[in-house]
Parts: structure tokens; C-alpha cells; sequence
């Protein structure tokens, strides 16, 4: 397999840069405000260093005041680890019985206290910010260099600017994940995610496309759709499997150059091509697969938009279109966890009703039972859910 081919972004420029001001004992100052995630600049911003206590720092995020650090990187980091404990203590709280309805009525409002609560730790952990260089150098004592992974997440930025040190953390995190890779037994191979492309490290949905049989109709009729691709994981094992051709489709750019150096690297350039869409490529196929967000609701960063979906609206577009892309006797594959039952925040007779508005039957309907860390991890608070977790994938064709 080829290396890493150098960094670059596929992330637009804006068109107008916020900004974000400070003052200190020299004046007034103002810089270029970065945040990939979208958040506004912070109102008040106050410069701190070595001196400022944990505890004071602590005080401070969680009234609004962002802390723009002048002092050594790593003890930038060390207090963000301080910071994180003090709000992991805060949140610790008894977890919900799922041993009635009324339990299960309570674990819906548990999933929303959890949700309202990681989005206000997020706010409060990215209120310690640092300076950047034009040219993605932390201008603190003893920082690393990452200009690599900067320049890989959020391209030229052509100026210098003040980011939060959470944010530069994932942007270094991604980097890693990227050149390292992920290995994905049913390729033999790696898959390498982007910055902002969601990793494909819940290996139970890529099996199920791995292991269940392919349609007869693809023998007449070669050509399937990946809805939805991601890094390129399921169109890959579909090439891999032997299907001729293969559209994969998303609206993220990011997602896009990532399935393209993916297949690439892996070869099946000539069998899959990668296109942008809201979902499905042009024409029919005799198999369409989609391994839409599992949980409804409002994403809260880019990499969530891959676990949540905003009233379904992924889900119910791909079962209402997917009739249309199927040519006589194809199939549609839909990879979905049932975590959202669950927790109470769609019900299986929902999904089943979509699917039957749709003209579409079920033919099959596949389970595994997910392999991923969270789903042992008692001390999770949305535990008695994920315990009992499936991911099915249901194979719909035409009623």
C-alpha cells in the first residue's frame, strides 16, 4: 500500500474570518478566531498563565470567560486534564433502571440530561484557547510542531490566529488516526480516516455488508450504490467482494477526498467511483447500501453528523428514494443499530411503517450485537441501552 500523500484541505475558506479581542497590560490586541466546529468567538477573553489555579480556571470557564494561554503548552494540556476531572466529578450521577416503562420513559430524559450535559462540558473545556502562527505553529514555549496535522485539518489560514486547545488536540488526534490507520478485517487492509470523516471503528456493520449474500440481479446488472460512503469503508468491500461497479456518494467534501485516497490506495479505482450527492447517484442499481446516523436528533460538531440525524431525515429520505434506485429484483441494504428504540427516541413500528409507505418488504433482517467499548462500559450512563444494542442490516426490495 502507498504512504501518505501530503496533507492537504478540503475545507473552504471563509469569506469573512471572525475575530476574536483581548486585552492586557500592552493594550488592546486582536486576531483571526478559528473553530471548525462553528462556535462563535468568546465574549470575554482574558489572557492567563502559569500563575492561574485549576480551581480559579475551573471558576472562570464555567461563568463564560475564555483563557488565552501565555505560558508552557504542556501545562496548557495538564490543566485541560484538570479541568476535564473537575467536570467528570460534577456529572458522576446515579445511572436509570430500564426495569419498567416508566424506567424507560426516565432513560429518554437520561439520554437528553447526557446530551445538554457533553454539550456544556464541550463549551466549558473549549474556553482555554492558544495562539497560533500563520503558519500552524503553536507560539508557546515547548509546543510540538503541528503544522502537519493544522494544515491537514483546516487548511491556509494566512494569518496568525487563536484556536481552543481542544480543538487543536482533535485536529492532532485526527492526524494520528490518518497515518496510522484503521484496520478493517473484511479489507485486509487499512482504511485512513480525514480530519472531520467519521472512523470506521464499529466493525460489525462493515461484516454484516462483508458476510450477507449479494443479490442474483447483480450478475445481469453490475452496478451498486454506496449512500452516504464516509471514508469509503462499504464501497470498498463491495469492490473487494467482486462487484464491478460501484457508486459512492456524499455531500462533504472532506468525506469525498477521503473516499477518493481511500480507494485509491486500495486499489479499486476502477471499479468505484466517488460522486458528490445529498444521497443517491443518478439512475438504478441492483444494490444500494446506506448505513445512515443511528440516533435522532440536533449534531452538535462535524464528526456528529455521522451518529445523529436531525428527525430522521437520513433515514426516511433514503427508505422514500430507495424504491426508485432499484432496478427489478435489487436490493437495498440498511444498516441501522436500534439504539434509538431503546432510548425511547424512535420506535421499531416507526421504522416499519416508513418502510411499508415507502412500497418496499423486507426480506431479511440480519443481527449482530456490537463490539465496540461503550457497549460494556457500566459506568456509561446510558448503559442499560447500549447493553441490549443491536445492529441489524434489512434487506428491502421492491413490494
Amino acid at each position: 500500500m502507498s504512504g501518505i500523500p501530503p496533507a492537504s484541505s478540503q475545507a473552504p475558506q471563509p469569506v469573512a474570518a471572525p475575530r476574536i479581542h483581548w486585552e492586557d497590560m500592552a493594550g488592546e490586541h486582536a486576531a483571526r478566531w478559528l473553530s471548525d466546529a462553528g462556535n462563535p468567538p468568546p465574549a470575554r477573553v482574558v489572557p492567563v498563565d502559569d500563575t492561574l489555579t485549576a480551581d480559579a480556571a475551573f471558576r472562570l470557564t464555567g461563568e463564560g470567560t475564555a483563557l488565552l494561554w501565555g505560558s508552557d503548552y504542556h501545562n496548557a494540556r495538564t490543566l485541560l486534564s484538570a479541568l476535564t476531572r473537575r467536570l467528570d466529578k460534577r456529572a458522576a450521577a446515579p445511572k436509570a433502571s430500564a426495569s419498567s416503562k416508566a424506567a424507560a420513559a426516565d432513560l429518554t430524559q437520561q439520554f437528553h440530561r447526557y446530551r445538554m450535559a457533553q454539550a456544556q462540558r464541550t463549551n466549558q473545556l473549549g474556553k482555554l484557547l492558544v495562539p497560533m502562527s500563520a503558519d500552524h505553529r503553536v507560539l508557546l514555549p515547548r509546543a510540538p510542531d503541528v503544522s502537519a496535522a493544522c494544515d491537514a485539518a483546516w487548511g491556509p489560514v494566512g494569518e496568525s490566529y487563536v484556536v481552543s486547545l481542544r480543538e487543536l488536540l482533535g485536529a492532532i488526534g485526527a492526524w494520528e488516526w490518518r497515518k496510522r490507520g484503521v484496520s478493517i478485517a473484511a479489507l485486509g487492509a487499512s482504511i485512513h480516516p480525514h480530519y472531520g470523516v467519521f472512523s470506521p471503528v464499529r466493525g460489525e456493520y462493515i461484516a454484516l455488508v462483508a458476510n450477507t449474500p449479494l443479490p442474483d440481479v447483480l450478475e445481469t446488472k453490475p452496478l451498486a450504490m454506496d449512500v452516504g460512503t464516509g471514508t469509503g469503508v462499504l464501497a470498498a468491500v463491495l469492490a473487494r467482494r467482486g462487484v464491478p461497479h460501484v457508486l459512492a456518494t456524499d455531500q462533504d467534501p472532506r468525506a469525498l477526498a477521503c473516499a477518493r485516497e481511500n480507494i485509491e490506495r486500495l486499489q479499486h479505482a476502477r471499479q468505484v467511483e466517488v460522486l458528490q450527492a445529498d444521497l443517491f447517484a443518478p439512475g438504478q442499481a441492483a444494490l444500494v447500501v446506506c448505513n445512515p446516523p443511528w440516533l435522532p436528533g440536533k449534531p452538535a460538531s462535524r464528526l456528529d453528523h455521522a451518529i445523529y440525524d436531525p428527525d430522521s431525515r437520513m433515514l426516511r429520505s433514503f427508505i422514500a428514494g430507495l424504491r426508485a434506485h432499484l432496478v427489478p429484483g435489487g436490493e437495498g441494504w440498511l444498516i441501522l443499530s436500534d439504539l434509538a428504540e431503546h432510548l425511547g427516541l424512535r420506535s421499531r413500528a416507526q421504522l416499519l411503517g416508513w418502510i411499508e409507505a415507502a412500497g418496499l418488504r423486507v426480506l431479511e433482517r440480519i443481527d449482530t450485537r456490537p463490539e465496540h467499548p461503550r457497549a460494556a462500559d457500566a459506568s456509561d450512563p446510558l448503559h442499560s441501552a447500549r447493553a441490549q444494542e443491536v445492529t441489524s442490516l434489512w434487506r428491502l426490495s421492491a413490494a
